[in-house]
């Protein structure tokens, strides 16, 4: 099923959609997408943005071993995207102390962030979940920002660029016929960025969750997308669906 055009309706609209998408995004990844040990929960306070799904590691029992089943190798299965940054930044920052982000259900390994309107209205907005955006990932949790909305004035590469200048100065500029945001960050000693470009009309891609520096999940965005577009208002999904097919995309409606 193709992106839509969420600028067409108001962030009502999408907020409801955005609450269908998360709850399906976590069904599915806790009905087996997901490693023995691993759960996705939505809407925790972890002491920096509020995120739309956490995925935790639950901490082990004293009786039985730590196992790790399902989720692919980094080193068999390396992730794939249109683009892929690194920066090593500083490393001695990185051996510094810092505040763990923990969870009375185990650590925090993973947050999946879907932008809304509101993250990028005002310079505030941006600047607030830009900052503690990057600050999750200076402090190891590993990231993945879907951001269906076209670059604003405070924005204008997107909402890539604009999280990874707060991690390495590197040039970065979106294509002129791929202006949303798929990006997915691994935040280990050297930080990594998996950027995927894409449009309305197109299949959301499935970027890496990464669980640590050696495992990850593929994100299940379109299938979870058809989830929650299926329940979607009828009265108001031919707002939406015309621009679709006005970029030329039939795509599969309901």
């Amino acid at each position: 099923m193709p992106i839509h055009d969420w600028t067409r309706v108001d962030a009502g609209l999408f907020h409801h959609f955005h609450e269908r998408w998360i709850s399906a995004l976590c069904d599915t990844l806790n009905g087996g997408e997901l490693p023995e040990g691993y759960v996705a929960l939505a809407d925790q306070v972890i002491g920096g943005p509020i995120p739309d799904v956490l995925a935790l590691q639950r901490q082990p029992t004293s009786d039985s071993p730590p196992r790790s089943t399902g989720g692919l190798a980094v080193a068999s299965h390396p992730p794939r995207a249109r683009f892929m940054v690194e920066s090593e930044g500083d490393v001695y920052a990185r051996r510094a102390h810092r505040v763990r982000i923990q969870h009375r259900h185990g650590q925090v390994v993973a947050v999946i962030e879907i932008v809304s309107p509101g993250n990028k209205n005002s310079r505030h907005g941006l600047r607030s979940f830009v900052s503690k955006t990057a600050d999750l990932i200076w402090q190891g949790v590993n990231l993945l920002i879907v951001d269906l909305f076209p670059p604003s004035e405070r924005d204008p590469e997107g909402i890539h660029k604009a999280i990874w200048d707060e991690v390495s100065d590197q040039p970065f500029a979106l294509p002129p016929d791929k202006r949303l945001i798929v990006a997915a960050y691994q935040s280990t000693l050297v930080k990594r960025a998996f950027v995927e470009p894409v449009a309305v009309g197109d299949e959301l891609p499935a970027l890496p969750i990464f669980l640590n520096q050696e495992l990850y999940v593929p994100a299940p965005l379109e299938p979870t997308y058809q989830i929650a577009w299926t329940v979607f208002p009828a009265s108001f999904k031919g707002l939406i669906e015309e621009s679709v097919h006005q970029n030329g995309h039939s795509g599969d409606t309901v």
